[in-house]
């Protein structure tokens, strides 16, 4: 999870003013439909509505302890090019990990793509064509050893992706 500070004008910092809690899920590619995001999105909210007693039911899953990332930030392409990246999203990262490589069309030119903190990936473009400026790779920073998260983002992926193939047996057999 990340606590992320309100900005004015969203819906999270119109419902704070109202005192409404508010949960906001992000996940999967831009422009894209991921089956295990969406799967691990509905599970969320169905384990949140139960919890507040708005479904019946129990929850899913059993509660994991939350781990909660002490910053975040977006790793921005230094120039235009072709993206390669040496890293996927969930991995943990060292600083001054080499992320990706960003070579010119023509390939003359390589330029690296540096963790800046050491961290795990939470986002990263899949597009291979960037320009300068670029959100290339999202990195979470936590206070607490990484192995942790690892080990529950391993887990929660692993859980996930056997509900998404009952979905897909599911959708089979109808």
């Amino acid at each position: 999870m990340i606590n992320a500070s309100l900005r004015n004008g969203s819906l999270r910092s119109e419902a704070a003013a109202r005192g409404i809690p508010v949960i906001t899920y992000e996940a999967g590619e831009a422009l894209r439909f991921d089956p295990i995001a969406i799967a691990a999105g509905v599970q969320g909210v169905e384990n949140v509505m139960r919890k507040l007693r708005m479904m019946r039911g129990k929850r899913v899953r059993k509660q994991a302890e939350p781990v909660i990332a002490s910053a975040t930030s977006w790793i921005r392409a230094e120039t235009d090019g072709i993206i390669r990246a040496q890293v996927s999203l969930g991995e943990r990262v060292r600083q001054g990990q080499v992320l990706a490589y960003i070579n010119s069309p023509l390939g003359d030119t390589e330029c690296a793509v540096v963790a800046p903190r050491s961290g795990i990936v939470i986002g990263q473009q899949t597009l291979p064509l960037v320009n300068e400026g670029d959100a290339v790779f999202h990195l979470a920073y936590f206070a607490h050893a990484n192995s942790i998260v690892e080990q529950q983002l391993e887990t929660f992926i692993d859980e996930i992706s056997d509900m998404d193939d009952e979905l897909k047996t599911a959708e089979l057999n109808n």
